[in-house]
């Protein structure tokens, strides 16, 4: 019998998989726990159609994130914060400093986790931060970092 999974099954399959089940399996273990259900001409069009969709979205990413790889790889953020005279911050640069600056100079939206700070940022200076927007995607964003002047 053929089902279409509606959730991950170890030893079967992912979820929108089209897999053939034993009757009893399906009919004792998949239904009851809504792990899967019959697959019908009209099920599996819908998961093949969904599934070049979500194929469709993913390139569309991919592409996405290329586009702003390359343009991240060119960025150079300017921050300023309060320093002492030696140029040690009161505080530090966080990565959601760096997401916010990001956002203001490329509008393009980068999570803070994605952002990799090493070593942290706590002196005036220039620096390079890691951004990976996806696995095969990474960015060095050159960062300068200066003080904050008092004009007292």
């Amino acid at each position: 019998m053929q089902a279409v999974l509606l959730k991950d099954v170890p030893g079967l399959g992912e979820a929108g998989a089209v897999v053939s089940v034993a009757r009893g399996y399906m009919r004792n273990k998949l239904l009851p726990q809504g792990l899967a259900e019959e697959a019908t001409a009209g099920r599996i069009a819908e998961v093949e159609a969904a599934q070049a969709r979500a194929r469709e979205a993913e390139e569309q990413l991919t592409a996405q994130a290329a586009e702003w790889t390359s343009a991240l790889n060119r960025t150079v953020l300017t921050l300023t914060a309060t320093a002492g005279e030696d140029g040690q911050l009161f505080g530090s640069i966080t990565a959601q400093d760096i997401a916010t600056a990001i956002m203001e100079a490329r509008e393009i939206p980068v999570d803070r986790h994605k952002i990799t700070v090493d070593p942290p940022i706590r002196a005036v200076g220039t620096y390079t931060v890691s951004v990976r927007l996806t696995p095969e995607h990474a960015a060095e964003v050159k960062t300068i970092v200066s003080a904050i002047s008092d004009d007292d």
